[in-house]
């Protein structure tokens, strides 16, 4: 009885549940798409007057569910945006029971949340840093690049799918500007409160040196906010603030390592000059113990436990957790030795392309387009699929082409995260039109909070258990994380947006709040700017409790407006 209920059962049971609960919601999706009630819809139509461009206003002004169900179904603009209908799930199967629709959404949303986190975790993220070690990227480097872009991975495509898929560039906006805000604000707030009392101090150049270039992008960001359009070229120069972040960082890392280089063999020299040894032939050689440390213990507490005696229960398990396993496993190819295998390698490669048609095509019509392109993708995966099997051996990942493979893997974690990302801000914007609140709201909240939950737990414990180090690692996470999401994330999908209207501008969409989240966001980091050197660069509870009273100030203004306690917009 005891192995019920061990960590590792416990992981297995969850699994279980949320494949269960998988399974269910694709009933639901084709249960839904019966022929729509008896009725008129012009009738439908002139009683969903008012606001006739919005598929909420035409929603609020209808009474009973089944008005609801035949109006969704005879309305394009309350179409799904992924490719789920949620709100024909909710008013058509559960308009009896809305509280039963609410709860299965609810719980898709954390099926999603997850997917969208153990997809970037077990394929996105190890495809990055295999590439950083075939590239020899420095650890600088790597961790200002691809690490992250591992880890803003869930911002970088909700953004992208909001501005491009959607057309609700507002919800992009809000959605990183509301994770920006939580992390450098809450996130910090919550660190400095809780490791106030241990004289904890950071480096006052990494930190003052992140700040600054944050508050220059938001300043920037802030400005094509207020103007309301963008062309390709600004779009780009916006872009630009993270390659000079990059590169500001790379060589202010290479003259430091110089320099503490110079003071080591200084040093060294002296110590061996006192103890009599002589100096000629003499050369430093030191091994980064800490960091080899740091990385075997990493390789035990992610390493997989060993293999033990498989129980029927933890079959069962393991078949019901295909759904969600299965179709990620055969599209993305995985060469790590650990977790190697020809024949998932093999039928990876030849799906993929498929795959990534499916993606393009989803964003157009046109069937005979469609149907050629299947069958060019088919035949080139057909195609890849055979070299794949001729040249990858059984017991050990391909050493050749090493680079070839990782890139594919990388591109379809890629794929795999935006179509996840795709389906999240399609539920957002449904729940949005259910309960009728704006979805740049669920996207400065929700969204905000689901992606930057991990940075939440992540830094939390990395400062409260790694010391002045453990602090540093947190606080350079807490503001260069925003940044990345900030310039990258926003910058990437305003460059595509732009092109997309090239030679014309890209209309940034109204929404007088995102200012003022602007605003509420800089003067966080002004306050910590201006407080954090009066303390000497410890992390004191001042600092901490005034960086979570002006981000509980602001979430309290929001959604005293949503819910109509506060009217100050007039």
């Amino acid at each position: 009885m005891a192995s019920l209920f061990s960590p590792r059962l416990s992981s297995r049971s969850l699994s279980l549940l949320i494949n269960i609960f998988f399974i269910f919601l694709i009933y639901l999706h084709f249960a839904s798409q019966n022929p729509s009630p008896s009725g008129s819809i012009q009738t439908l139509n002139s009683l969903a007057g008012g606001d006739t461009d919005s598929c909420s206003g035409g929603l609020a002004s209808l009474d009973d569910h089944r008005s609801k169900c035949s109006y969704i179904r005879s309305q394009s603009k309350c179409g799904p945006q992924g490719y789920i209908d949620y709100l024909k799930i909710f008013f058509c199967i559960f308009g009896q029971s809305p509280v039963l629709g609410h709860l299965v959404l609810s719980v898709w949303l954390f099926v999603l949340f997850y997917l969208l986190g153990d997809t970037a975790a077990s394929y996105f993220c190890p495809s990055l840093d295999s590439l950083s070690k075939v590239l020899k990227l420095s650890p600088t480097m790597a961790g200002v690049t691809l690490l992250s872009l591992g880890n803003g991975a869930p911002d970088l495509f909700s953004s992208v799918v909001s501005f491009t898929r959607s057309n609700n560039g507002d919800f992009g906006l809000n959605s990183i500007l509301g994770g920006a805000f939580f992390v450098s604000s809450f996130v910090v707030g919550t660190i400095c409160v809780l490791i106030g009392s241990r004289d904890v101090s950071i480096d006052r150049n990494s930190f003052i040196r992140d700040v600054v270039f944050l508050l220059v992008a938001l300043c920037c960001l802030g400005l094509i906010i207020f103007i309301g359009k963008v062309t390709i070229w600004v779009a780009l120069c916006y872009l630009s603030i993270y390659l000079l972040y990059v590169g500001f960082l790379s060589v202010s890392h290479f003259f430091d390592r110089k320099k503490r280089m110079s003071d080591q063999i200084l040093r060294s020299r002296e110590d061996l000059a006192e103890m009599g040894v002589p100096l000629l032939g003499y050369i430093a050689d030191e091994k980064p113990v800490l960091i080899e440390k740091t990385a075997q213990e990493f390789k035990i507490v992610f390493e997989d436990p060993p293999k033990r005696h498989r129980s029927c229960f933890s079959v069962l398990v393991c078949i019901i957790g295909l759904p969600l396993y299965l179709p990620r496993r055969l599209t993305i190819p995985v060469v790590r030795e650990e977790k190697w295998s020809k024949p998932c390698a093999v039928v990876s490669t030849a799906i993929a392309p498929v795959l990534l048609t499916e993606l393009y095509c989803s964003h157009y019509s046109g069937s005979q387009r469609n149907l050629i392109l299947y069958i060019i993708s088919g035949s080139i995966g057909l195609i890849l699929g055979i070299l794949a099997y001729l040249t990858t051996e059984k017991s050990h990942p391909p050493k050749k082409f090493s680079l070839v493979w990782l890139l594919g893997g990388f591109t379809m974690s890629v794929t795999w995260t935006y179509m996840i990302a795709q389906e999240l801000v399609s539920l957002l914007i449904s729940l949005g039109n259910i309960f009728g609140i704006s979805p740049s709201v669920l996207g400065l909240t929700v969204l905000a909070w689901g992606n930057s939950l991990g940075d939440l737990i992540a830094n939390v414990t990395v400062a409260f258990h790694g010391g002045n180090d453990g602090a540093q690692i947190a606080l350079s996470g807490c503001y260069a994380g925003p940044l990345f999401n900030t310039v990258i994330g926003l910058g990437v999908p305003l460059v595509i947006s732009s092109l997309a209207e090239y030679p014309g501008v890209y209309i940034i969409p109204s929404d007088n709040s995102l200012l003022e989240t602007l605003g509420f966001l800089m003067v966080g980091l002004l306050w910590a700017l201006v407080i954090m050197p009066k303390k000497k660069m410890r992390l004191d509870k001042l600092v901490g409790g005034g960086l979570l009273a002006i981000y509980l100030c602001f979430l309290s203004l929001r959604l005293a407006r949503v819910f109509g306690v506060l009217d100050i917009d007039r």
